[in-house]
């Protein structure tokens, strides 16, 4: 076995793990910061919207020795406006200038064709009215919304409401951070940016889901033991998924680069940045907010339970009388959980084991 998979299959079994839980104060800092820098990007800068939400011309020219940087001159010097100039497969150009109506696309189109010395019945010239891309916009918030209201009811039937308010504030702190990102880069936002966006929140959800899943089945019958808090369980929870939430991302993340910095950045194919940028962040802000702020704002949230805050005395009250009496809290007299078996605190830090009877059950002394 790799030892990425040992130490997958040590965190699972609890020999191992990092207490992401007790830090979480730390991880909530971090998320707080870069949402904050990224509503800053947002207000200051704006989003950089495409041509399809903010109105203009396309026009297609065949094939022309004239260089992109050269037809972006000639674009903004006829219509006074930004212009986007794309390199396609056939040798011709793409010019893309926003906010033109007819008139001013039909002076343009002229002024092109003078330059790039091409008849004007030549170049494709498209009008493209805002309306669309507002009609992309509604509909994509309408879906927004209700996928959002799905999650929150489905996930408050299959484990409990405080799961589901954990997965939609990691969804939305996911969301706020890739729209942060754009704003910061100046990376147009186009329908195919709007798509990206709604994709990434699928991915968000499995890792988070799978972390509740084995939460939900760590914590079953919690306050008939001792041994572990609330907290611990969730931390332990975390733990047995974390190689597999790495690997997931990771696989999903590779191919998605490959767009992005070598597509969209070393080929020129801008066309690719509109969906593999918001893939990309999307991608790692899920993975992060699934491991540092959904499952420890779970624990937050049942740690307020008076069940759990009793939970919590008892197990603290244990552990300090074991101490007292110099003995482990596992050796002073408490029947070894099934569900918890032979393991570390949920709480331990990334390290080897103590000298507990390597090779034969935890529990009972023989």
């Amino acid at each position: 076995m790799s030892r990425l998979g040992t130490l997958g299959a040590r965190l699972y079994r609890g020999e191992v793990g990092y207490d992401f839980v007790a830090k979480r104060k730390i991880w909530y800092g971090v998320s707080i910061l870069i949402t904050i820098t990224a509503i800053l990007g947002l207000a200051v800068q704006g989003l950089n919207l495409g041509i399809e939400f903010k109105g203009g011309a396309v026009f297609t020219t065949p094939k022309t020795s004239v260089s992109v940087s050269q037809a972006r001159t000639y674009a903004i010097d006829a219509s006074g406006h930004e212009a986007i100039v794309q390199k396609l497969g056939n040798g011709g150009l793409r010019i893309q200038v926003s906010e033109l109506d007819q008139a001013q696309s039909n002076k343009v189109n002229e002024t092109l064709s003078d330059k790039l010395d091409i008849p004007v019945n030549k170049i494709n010239a498209e009008i493209v009215g805002p309306s669309w891309g507002e009609q992309i916009a509604n509909k994509a918030w309408t879906g927004l919304a209700v996928f959002m209201l799905l999650v929150v009811i489905y996930l408050a039937i299959a484990f409990e409401w405080r799961m589901a308010i954990a997965a939609l504030i990691a969804l939305i702190h996911d969301l706020t951070i890739t729209i942060g990102v754009y704003a910061l880069v100046g990376f147009e936002v186009t329908p195919g940016t709007v798509i990206g966006l709604l994709t990434i929140l699928g991915y968000s959800l499995y890792d988070t889901v799978v972390v509740f899943d084995g939460l939900k089945e760590g914590s079953k019958d919690i306050t008939k033991q001792t041994r572990y808090t609330y907290s611990e369980i969730a931390n332990r929870s975390l733990n047995g998924t974390l190689v597999r939430s790495i690997n997931t991302t990771v696989v999903a993340l590779l191919p998605v680069a490959g767009l992005l910095f070598i597509g969209g950045g070393v080929l020129g194919a801008g066309m690719l940045n509109d969906i593999s940028l918001s893939l990309f962040v999307g991608l790692a802000a899920g993975a992060y907010s699934s491991i540092f702020i959904a499952t420890p704002l779970v624990a937050d949230l049942k740690e307020r339970e008076p069940q759990m805050k009793a939970l919590k005395k008892r197990v603290l009250a244990k552990r300090a009388k074991a101490a007292a009496e110099g003995v482990s809290a596992e050796d002073a007299g408490e029947p070894e959980d099934a569900e918890t078996g032979d393991v570390a605190p949920a709480g331990a830090v990334v390290g080897p084991r103590g000298n507990r009877g390597r090779g034969r059950p935890s529990g009972k002394r023989r």
